[in-house]
C-alpha cells in the first residue's frame, strides 16, 4: 500500500489509512476527494471496500415497474417525465388496466413491483389503497414498492392525516417499502430552484425517519450533477449517512445523473463519465452505513453500470421488462429490459458474480 500512496498527497494518505482502518471519512475529506482527488484514486479505495464486504458478488432481482400517471400537480425544472392533463404523451391508468399489464407480464418469475407516477390531482390515498389490495390478492407473495416521501406528503395533506397514520394504511394495504426518490438535493435552497412545489428536505427525512420505526425500509436517492456543488452533495449523504446511524432503515444509495434531455432547467451539458464514477466512489467511502450502492442502469446505461462496479456499486438494480420511461423519457435507455441470462453474461463477462437477491437485499 505505501508503493501505492507515495506519489499521493499528504490528505490523500491520511484518508486511505482512515478507510483501510474502517474509520469514518468526514465531510470535509469527501469534499477534497471530489475537488482534488482522481477517479482511479477513488475507485482503488471504493472498490477495497465493497469487495470487503461482497466480493466479486453483485446483486440483482427480477422486478418490474408500474407507473401510474405522468399526470402531475408538480413542475420540477428538471423532470422531462412531467406531462400535465391533456398534453401529448400524457397518461393515466385505471386499476383494471394495471392489472391488465400484470397479467401480461411472466409475474411469476418475478419479485418485485416498483410503483412509481406523478402527484395526480385525481388519485389519492383510496386508488392506492384499493390497488394494492387486489394485487395482493392475485399475487400474496409479490413484494410492493411504491412512492417516495413526496407522495406520502401529498397523500397525507389530501387526506388530513399525519405521516404515520398515512404509513400504516399503507403498509396494511400491502405496502412493503419505499422507492426513496424525490430527495434530490437535501437543500432547500437548491430544491426551492429545482422543485420548488416539492416536498422539504427535513419533511423528506422525517418521513424516512417514520417509515423506518414502523418497519418499512426504504432506498434513498440523490439527483446530482444539475445546479449543486460538491460540498452540496456531501451534505446530502451526511444527512442519510446521520438517519442511517439512527434507524438502520436504508437499504441501499442509488446516484441518479441528471439527465438534460426535454426538461426546462436549461441545463444542456451533463457531467462527465470520469465524474459520475467517481460520484460512485465517494458514496461508498462516505455511506459507510448504507450496505448497497446502486448502479441503475436504465438511468445511465448498461455500460457504465458495468464500470461503476469497479468505482464501489454493487447493485445492478433487476429485469424491469420494459416497464419504465422517467429516464428514457429524459434521453436515456429506450427500451430498458434485459433478461436474468443477460445479466448472468454480462457481469460474468466483467468479472463478477451475479448473485439474484430479493427486495431486502437477501440472496435467492
Amino acid at each position: 500500500m505505501k508503493e501505492l500512496l507515495q506519489y499521493r498527497t499528504e490528505e490523500e494518505v491520511k484518508i486511505a489509512n482512515a478507510v483501510f482502518e474502517n474509520i469514518r471519512i468526514s465531510l470535509e475529506q469527501a469534499v477534497y476527494l471530489y475537488e482534488h482527488s482522481d477517479s482511479i484514486f477513488c475507485a482503488w479505495l471504493a472498490n477495497n471496500v465493497k469487495e470487503g464486504k461482497f466480493g466479486k458478488k453483485v446483486f440483482y432481482n427480477k422486478n418490474i415497474h408500474i407507473e401510474v400517471s405522468n399526470i402531475c400537480i408538480n413542475k420540477c425544472k428538471f423532470c422531462s417525465f412531467y406531462r400535465k392533463k391533456g398534453d401529448e404523451g400524457a397518461w393515466e391508468m385505471d386499476i383494471c388496466e394495471i392489472m391488465d399489464i400484470l397479467a401480461e407480464k411472466n409475474i411469476d418469475e418475478i419479485t418485485e413491483i416498483h410503483i412509481t407516477g406523478g402527484l395526480h390531482p385525481e388519485k389519492k390515498l383510496s386508488f392506492y389503497i384499493e390497488l394494492f389490495k387486489e394485487i395482493k390478492a392475485k399475487y400474496p407473495k409479490i413484494h410492493l414498492k411504491a412512492f417516495t416521501a413526496v407522495e406520502i406528503e401529498y397523500f397525507a395533506k389530501s387526506d388530513k392525516l399525519s405521516f404515520e397514520e398515512i404509513l400504516k394504511i399503507l403498509k396494511t394495504s400491502g405496502l412493503n417499502s419505499l422507492a426513496g426518490g424525490g430527495a434530490e438535493i437535501l437543500d432547500d435552497k437548491i430544491r426551492e430552484k429545482l422543485c420548488p412545489k416539492k416536498t422539504k428536505s427535513q419533511v423528506w427525512l422525517d418521513i424516512h425517519n417514520i417509515a423506518h420505526s414502523l418497519g418499512i425500509r426504504t432506498n434513498s436517492t440523490m439527483l446530482y450533477g444539475h445546479i449543486e456543488n460538491y460540498s452540496d452533495r456531501v451534505f446530502h449523504m451526511q444527512q442519510l449517512r446521520e438517519l442511517q446511524d439512527k434507524t438502520g432503515g436504508f437499504n441501499c444509495f442509488i446516484p441518479l445523473k441528471y439527465k438534460s434531455f426535454g426538461n426546462s432547467l436549461e441545463i444542456t451539458t451533463e457531467i462527465s463519465l470520469s465524474e459520475e464514477l467517481k460520484n460512485y466512489a465517494i458514496a461508498r467511502l462516505f455511506l459507510d452505513n448504507i450496505p448497497h450502492i446502486k448502479a441503475y442502469w436504465p438511468m445511465c446505461g448498461k455500460e457504465t453500470a458495468i464500470l461503476a462496479l469497479s468505482f464501489g456499486a454493487d447493485d445492478f438494480d433487476g429485469t424491469i421488462g420494459n416497464s419504465t420511461k422517467i429516464y428514457s423519457m429524459a434521453g436515456s435507455v429506450s427500451k430498458p429490459e434485459l433478461s436474468e441470462d443477460q445479466i448472468k453474461e454480462l457481469l460474468s463477462e466483467a468479472g463478477f458474480k451475479a448473485v439474484e437477491r430479493n427486495s431486502d437485499y437477501e440472496i435467492l
